[in-house]
């Protein structure tokens, strides 16, 4: 299993779980737990998927969610789980 952390952020709108979700389909990333929440009209979600099957490269589904995060006017940022694992062994 290769676990990645997706961030989003970004003024609430309709549509926003949506379309990352659909973009997550279509490249075979498998959702492993989801969280958002919404604080004065302000969206944000944390992700953890799965990249195991994914369909293209790490750094094209990367800047390819950051373009969408655009067209939908959010911040979508992605990481690789190695970092959070990392930052806890120094």
């Amino acid at each position: 299993m290769k676990k990645c952390i997706i961030t989003v952020v970004g003024k609430d709108k309709v549509g926003i779980i949506a379309g990352v979700c659909q973009y997550l389909s279509d490249i075979s990333v498998n959702i492993l737990n989801i969280s958002q929440t919404i604080v004065e009209g302000y969206f944000n979600m944390m992700m953890i998927v799965d990249f195991a099957k994914l369909t293209k490269s790490f750094v094209d589904a990367s800047e390819e969610l950051e373009n969408l995060g655009e067209e939908i006017g959010c911040v979508i940022r992605v990481q690789r789980e190695e970092i959070f694992d990392k930052m806890h062994r120094l």
